[in-house]
């Protein structure tokens, strides 16, 4: 089955209190969709942790929003992915929602892929594609307790229409995230049996700073406030967290004890 939420199928949903005490992590989170995400979870009692590379911005982040824990990291670096997790891990006492954010465009400005450095070509992959693989790997054993617990174990991958449609200039990216988009689906097969779900998230054209390296002529006021699309997907995820089976918890719990 598909696992990829659309931008457009996911307007008019119930605003409510249900991510109140989860524990979020969030990777690129101090601007666009990233910042709006960790304080639309602020705002609705998550307990919430943020990866960045630049400790300016997570400062900055920080001082705004002093309950949050901000951790230095990017996860385009292999040797970056396990200290990340393990301070994700401390910094909330477990993680019961992952949602890989922090993304790569490749080559600025676009280029056709046959015009693409092969450097360019291999950070949009290790940023967009080994990045949430290799996070998501580190924390598997965080997610899968929270699901025994019936707290959640939530993998939430950020999509792109790019992942579906060929758009010439985007090959990059769009490449990266049709690889993210289906290893999101394997992720969803193979981990149900532990109680962990995986979604791919496309939150729509925003106005963005990576949109507008991207595309810098575009008209702003046509886009997307990256704060609409993260109360969509919050809103999403409360919905997930709150559809899990009491039964299910038990299941696992029971099954674990063994």
């Amino acid at each position: 089955m598909s696992t990829h939420i659309p931008a457009d199928r996911r307007a008019n949903r119930r605003t409510s209190p249900r991510l109140a005490g989860r524990r979020v992590a969030i990777t690129g989170g101090t601007s666009g969709l990233g910042l709006a995400l960790v304080e639309e979870a602020l705002a609705r009692g998550a307990h919430v942790a943020f990866v960045a590379r630049r400790r300016e911005g997570i400062d900055q982040v920080m001082r705004r929003w002093p309950e949050a824990h901000g951790i230095a990291g990017d996860v385009a670096r292999k040797e970056d992915i396990h200290p990340t997790a393990i301070q994700l891990a401390s910094a909330l006492g477990g993680v019961d929602v992952l949602i890989n954010n922090a993304s790569s465009l490749g080559p600025v400005p676009l280029m056709p892929l046959a015009d693409t450095d092969c450097e360019d070509f291999e950070h949009a992959i290790a940023a967009n594609v080994l990045g949430p693989f290799r996070l998501t790997k580190a924390l598997l054993g965080s997610l899968a307790a929270a699901a025994r617990e019936g707290r959640g174990g939530l993998i939430v991958n950020i999509s792109s229409d790019a992942a579906i449609n060929a758009y010439p200039n985007w090959g990059a990216y769009g490449t990266s995230k049709a690889a993210l988009l289906h290893m999101t689906r394997i992720w969803q097969e193979e981990l149900g049996s532990i109680g962990v779900r995986s979604i791919s998230f496309d939150p729509g054209d925003m106005d963005t700073p990576l949109h507008a390296a991207a595309v810098p002529d575009a008209d702003r006021a046509a886009l997307k406030s990256p704060a609409t699309s993260a109360r969509e997907l919050v809103e999403l995820i409360e919905d997930m967290l709150t559809k899990t089976s009491p039964s299910l918890a038990g299941a696992l719990r029971e099954r674990a004890e063994r």
